[in-house]
């Protein structure tokens, strides 16, 4: 992100800091996640970036997933002595497969840059 505007740059450095920081705790920083991958995706949308619409995706696979998270969270959970079957808890899975895509894309682009 050379030759960029400054507020690009800081908010790109202050995606990749919530993302990390929402993963402390998986349910209740699921809404910095989101918001951390949102500004990514802003911000490599914004700068033309050739990875935007992998970031894009990602946001989008985390705001499925993490929507899920809730609801099925409001109706008791699943699995166990709950109404809901194990199977439910497939709907969650874009969460973490978006959080991880985005974090290996982020490693990738820094290994490059070196």
């Amino acid at each position: 992100m050379k030759d960029k505007p400054k507020w690009i740059r800081s908010v790109y450095f202050i995606g990749i800091i919530t993302l990390i920081v929402g993963a402390i705790d998986p349910l209740e920083g699921s809404i910095l996640i989101i918001m951390g991958s949102a500004l990514l995706a802003l911000t490599t949308h914004k700068t033309h970036d050739r990875h935007w619409k992998i970031f894009l995706i990602s946001m989008i696979m985390i705001a499925f997933g993490v929507f899920f998270l809730f609801f099925l969270s409001s109706l008791g959970g699943f699995g166990g002595s709950s109404k809901l079957s194990w199977w439910w808890g497939t709907l969650i899975l874009p969460y973490p497969i978006g959080w991880l895509t985005t974090i290996i894309l982020l490693i990738v682009r820094a290994m490059k840059r070196n």
